[in-house]
């Protein structure tokens, strides 16, 4: 080793969380474990209301795309490594711009098809950062960076030239293969950013969970960081009968079934060689009658031995999933106060509002989880599980049930349609199966809490996160009567759920007005107490006119997609919502300190740095293409005056 990868090693070591904290964000959620938490402190509560712009950068892709732009959600986080800031694009194009300027140094482009169009959308969330500790500093690819791309390519390329590392796969990718082949190139994609633990890159998948029973396996892989060879894959749906869960898929069910998949990005505790896994649910989402019983490992934290994939322990957060209640967010590492003792912990924050604290070691939960009985399914061939597992703290960050009497409207003709329609669905809580006369799911598929994650701030032991609060009309449909029924109503959203006796329909609650059934805020921020397990505050996110197609001059808050982080500054920074705002609230309180104006919404997870003295908060701002508003490519970073 020389002399200079010596003295770079010894200072890692020596300061290795300072370092990270308070100058870097070399990974996508801050840290390996997912916690979102910053060291940096120059912008704090007494001057962040003096924020502006410092640059803007375009990617181009607006441009460059034509038409296909509008298939692609920039929801990226950028890193912070190697002295540049590593981002990439939906169309994933991985770009190195200078932090303190914005300008680019480097670009490569995956060059995926033209005609790659997504079962979901295209999507890059970010990137992940590894340094090769036995190479000369000096050599090609000593450090860098993965991408892995829609069309489950994984490449190695170079930090410092943005060229691909010859030695990894072939010529710099290797290629993640679905164990059965795709009903359509898009059925199978690779969104969010992989993770690196003890020189391995893991990565997992999203799949068009609407599609067909027998879809791909949700495989999660880990390569070799330097040479791309698989060392070991672990799949959430077993193989081989003799896997214990296979005993949780009566009939022997596991053999045809598909799914599972972790679209989401694990967490890393390198010092237990752990590796967790949020995973999904298996496929079809939505009717699970050839699937019987609780089917794990799927809906469940797995934690993994990172160096060989052994199995160390999991918890379900749902049986049987029949709602789309997958594991979406990353996992955060955190410690707990409990009992007079320090407890390392993985919290895992999910779409149905609940928080689970389970203790890291062990996977056993830090607050008892009791199994509730929940409603019955009353579709032929279907049999939801007679329990869930509720957490008793934290309490629910978002309400979940939904009553005719719950109904609101702007207007009194708008409050009684909502009223008669949630009358003539099924909608009995939390959990209420799906139905051939349609079903209120509440809260809706995206959430609770969605891909965005939480934010951890450490000393004061607090879990901020987001969550959106709607509500989806889930329809079953007979398979004879699915092609008509799709035929009469153009852009709904329908899925064929191919293999299994039903298709489904679904769609939001909206009221005659295009405003939401369920009563506002339909947004929310949130500080939970993770010692304790209370709810510290609560505060409104987002302001509607960005976003209904009537001007409210009320505070309802919106729905939102990406997450906050936290500073030392004592600040909660997040954009999310569909108002084009990126804000800082108080950490302790909840206050909402300011916002700067985006030119596109920011619907991704903001990062922040320190360099040349200076802090930078750095936010994707390209609009969400299913919220109809208007869409761009621009990376926005707001600083301090000079």
């Amino acid at each position: 080793m020389s002399r200079a990868a010596i003295v770079l090693a010894f200072l890692t070591a020596l300061f290795p969380s300072n370092l990270a904290r308070a100058q870097d964000w070399p990974a996508y959620g801050g840290d390996a474990g997912g916690m979102r938490y910053s060291g940096a402190s120059q912008i704090d509560r007494s001057n962040v209301s003096r924020l502006a712009v410092a640059w803007t950068y375009h990617t181009g892709e607006a441009a460059r795309r034509g038409d296909t732009f509008r298939f692609g959600a920039f929801e990226g986080t950028p890193i912070l490594a190697d002295g540049k800031l590593l981002l990439c694009t939906p169309f994933n194009r991985l770009i190195a711009l200078d932090p303190a300027t914005g300008r680019e140094i480097w670009a490569f482009d995956a060059d995926i098809p033209a005609t790659l169009r997504p079962g979901n959308l295209l999507v890059c969330r970010g990137v992940a950062f590894w340094r090769d500790p036995s190479a000369d500093p000096s050599a090609a690819c000593a450090a860098r960076i993965f991408m892995a791309t829609n069309d489950t390519r994984l490449f190695a390329i170079d930090a410092a030239t943005g060229r691909p590392c010859a030695g990894f796969g072939e010529n710099g990718y290797v290629m993640q293969k679905p164990d059965i082949p795709p009903l359509f190139a898009g059925e199978y994609q690779i969104t969010s950013a992989p993770t690196v633990a003890r020189g391995l890159v893991i990565v997992g998948s999203a799949l068009a969970d609407l599609s067909r029973r027998r879809s791909p396996s949700g495989r999660i892989t880990a390569f070799d960081a330097r040479t791309g060879k698989t060392l070991w894959m672990f799949d959430p749906v077993p193989r081989h009968a003799d896997d214990p869960a296979a005993q949780t898929w009566a009939k022997g069910s596991w053999a045809e079934a598909g799914g599972g998949e972790m679209w989401s990005t694990p967490a890393v505790d390198e010092a237990r060689d752990l590796v967790f896994l949020p995973t999904g649910g298996a496929t079809p989402t939505f009717y699970g009658g050839d699937n019987p019983g609780a089917n794990l490992y799927t809906d469940s934290i797995v934690a993994l031995r990172a160096s060989t994939g052994e199995m160390v322990w999991h918890f379900q957060t749902v049986h049987h999933d029949i709602w789309d209640y997958d594991l979406a967010a990353q996992p955060s590492l955190v410690t707990v106060h409990k009992d007079g003792r320090d407890i390392p912990a993985v919290v895992e924050a999910t779409k149905t509002g609940f928080v689970f604290i389970l203790d890291r070691e062990t996977g056993k939960p830090l607050f008892p989880v009791e199994e509730k009985p929940f409603p019955k399914s009353d579709v032929p061939g279907e049999a939801a599980s007679p329990t869930e597992p509720v957490p008793s703290a934290p309490p629910p960050l978002v309400p979940q049930s939904l009553r005719p009497e719950d109904a609101w409207g702007l207007l009194y003709f708008d409050k009684r349609a909502c009223a008669k329609k949630i009358a003539a669905l099924r909608s009995e809580g939390l959990f209420t199966p799906p139905s051939l006369k349609g079903s209120i799911v509440f809260p809706f598929t995206g959430g609770g809490v969605n891909w965005g994650s939480g934010a951890v701030d450490p000393g004061r032991g607090l879990l901020i996160v987001n969550t959106s609060r709607l509500a989806h009309v889930i329809r079953l449909i007979p398979r004879a009567d699915f092609a008509a029924e799709k035929a009469a109503h153009p852009g709904v959203e329908f899925g064929p759920q191919l293999g299994t006796p039903y298709g489904v329909e679904r769609s939001i609650l909206f009221s005659p007005l295009g405003l939401p059934c369920n009563p506002p805020p339909w947004g929310m921020l949130t500080a939970v107490d993770l010692n304790n397990g209370t709810i510290k505050w609560n505060a409104v996110l987002g302001t509607v006119p960005d976003f209904v197609p009537v001007p409210l001059p009320f505070k309802f808050g919106t729905p939102n997609f990406g997450g906050p982080i936290v500073t030392a500054g004592g600040l909660v920074f997040i954009a999310a919502a569909l108002d084009n705002y990126l804000r800082a609230f108080d950490v302790e309180t909840g206050e909402e300190l300011w916002k700067g104006r985006l030119p596109f919404g920011g619907q991704a997870t903001p990062m922040t740095y320190e360099i040349g003295g200076r802090q930078f908060v750095v936010i994707a701002a390209g609009g969400f293409p299913r919220a109809n508003n208007k869409l761009g490519d621009a990376l926005v970073a707001f600083a301090l005056p000079r």
